[in-house]
């Protein structure tokens, strides 16, 4: 299945597709399609080419997918705040035979990018309407996995891979027409692509897009547009609920809330519960492995919160002997551009996604990643276990625990928190006896901040804080 052919089963709309620009009717979207992909072809580009493209969270975004899937051509999104630096890494990978840059973004200055409304204007009067021979084998897409540290990595998805999940994600959470969707996160990052371009385009519901996270637009959206669903880690929802004109009535919409990354704690899961008026529930993936555990609408609340979900369909995991978990499936990406790599990572249709669970039953239940252990005199200290004890808490509101070398321990326990002047250590030692957590992850230092800096995914920016405990 072509990913643009199925979005031929879209409803009729006014307002299919919503961002800070205005609004785009299903026959305006096709249209602007249709004359991008015709501005792609009479560019050269052909089936199997790659076409890269760093744009804003807006309409554009979702245009040079769905323009690039028509003819066939291999969709690559770099992030919308990647730097010159970043660029040139991925460029250097992708041999792409065009690129596209908003004029705001950094790739701009490529002296051969075009803007999407060159594209457009380049194929007006002759608007690609015919489906490229592209198929669930055929490559669609390439995104670079974020990360606090070292070089990303090239994904490479097919349109099988993306549709499958697709389809899946919109049974799953119980989407059709009726629901909208609020998307703040960059349309280059799994979630984004999934949850505003190829969910929403499969099921035909309303997506509408922020170019920038801000909590007190984003009420205002939720209100204005009755946002029924919303993705993303903790902190867009802990934004939400600690602004100044956060009122229960203004989320009577929602319904529902998908949540993953670190901290998605139960206390987190409850307060959002009750505040927003919605369910909310865990989940966890990868850009390779996108939405590998997840609940049904209709799981056991307590279940939802206190795990990262469980399998549907075709999709497996396990857990090896080091608490490893291993995923196959068909959402899982054909590999990396760089065939080591690959043969690293994906072993006999497996994929080892180097983070560490417990499977319960069919429930997974993520611990931590492999770089995240904290070894405390010998002993393994998931650094996710330390953050859900102190989320717990109920003046905290975020926590990242990070090892802090040591020089008769080896590591020891750090920990950076989101709460009062009053949380001390010698508070943090009291909760956490009183939590029967075992003594020796309790942190051993805690440093009070404001706000957590995190990644543009919305992943805490463990380089960062890592570098303040070095100050």
């Amino acid at each position: 299945m072509n990913l643009d052919a199925a979005f031929g089963e879209a409803r009729p709309s006014d307002d299919l597709l919503v961002d800070g620009q205005g609004r785009f009717s299903t026959a305006e979207l096709e249209s602007a399609v249709g004359e991008t992909a015709a501005g792609l072809a009479a560019a050269g580009v052909c089936v199997g080419d790659t076409v890269a493209f760093q744009l804003p969270i807006t309409a554009q975004s979702v245009i040079a997918y769905r323009a690039c899937w028509r003819i066939g051509a291999v969709a690559a999104a770099l992030h919308p705040a990647a730097g010159s630096a970043q660029l040139a890494a991925a460029l250097e990978q992708l041999d792409a035979h065009l690129v596209i840059a908003d004029p705001s973004m950094a790739l701009a200055a490529n002296t051969s990018a075009l803007t999407v409304e060159a594209l457009r204007i380049g194929g007006l009067g002759e608007a690609v309407s015919a489906i490229s021979t592209a198929n669930e084998s055929t490559d669609a897409t390439i995104l670079f996995t974020s990360g606090s540290s070292g070089a990303p990595k090239g994904v490479v998805h097919t349109h099988g891979s993306l549709f499958y999940k697709a389809r899946q994600s919109a049974v799953v959470h119980g989407l059709g027409v009726d629901d909208a969707v609020l998307m703040p996160a960059p349309l280059a990052h799994m979630s984004g692509l999934l949850h505003a371009v190829t969910v929403p385009g499969c099921a035909g519901f309303k997506a509408v897009l922020m170019n920038r996270w801000d909590p007190g637009l984003a009420l205002t959206l939720i209100e204005n547009e009755q946002i029924t669903y919303m993705v993303g880690p903790p902190t867009f929802f802990i934004g939400l609920m600690d602004h100044p004109d956060f009122d229960p009535s203004r989320t009577a919409s929602l319904r529902m809330l998908s949540c993953g990354g670190a901290g998605v704690t139960p206390a987190f899961v409850q307060r959002a519960s009750e505040q927003l008026g919605a369910m909310v529930k865990r989940a966890y993936g990868s850009t390779e492995a996108p939405t590998l555990t997840t609940s049904r609408f209709d799981d056991p609340v307590e279940t939802m919160a206190r795990s990262d979900g469980r399998t549907f369909d075709d999709t497996e995991v396990r857990v090896d002997d080091s608490g490893e978990i291993w995923a196959r499936g068909p959402e899982l990406a054909r590999g990396y551009l760089d065939e080591v790599q690959t043969e690293a990572a994906f072993v006999d249709g497996w994929f080892r996604t180097g983070d560490l669970g417990v499977l319960t039953d069919g429930w997974l239940t993520i611990t931590g990643r492999l770089g995240d252990v904290i070894i405390r005199a010998g002993e393994n200290i998931s650094a996710g276990e330390v953050e859900q004890v102190l989320e717990a808490h109920p003046d905290v509101r975020h926590a990242v625990a990070i090892a802090e070398p040591d020089d008769r321990l080896g590591e020891r326990v750090a920990a950076f928190v989101v709460a009062p002047d009053g949380f001390t250590l010698v508070k943090c030692r009291e909760w956490f006896q009183e939590s029967g957590a075992a003594k020796y992850i309790c942190p051993e230092r805690i440093e009070l901040i404001d706000a957590m800096p995190v990644l543009a995914s919305g992943k805490p920016d463990r380089a960062a804080l890592k570098d303040l405990l070095a100050t």
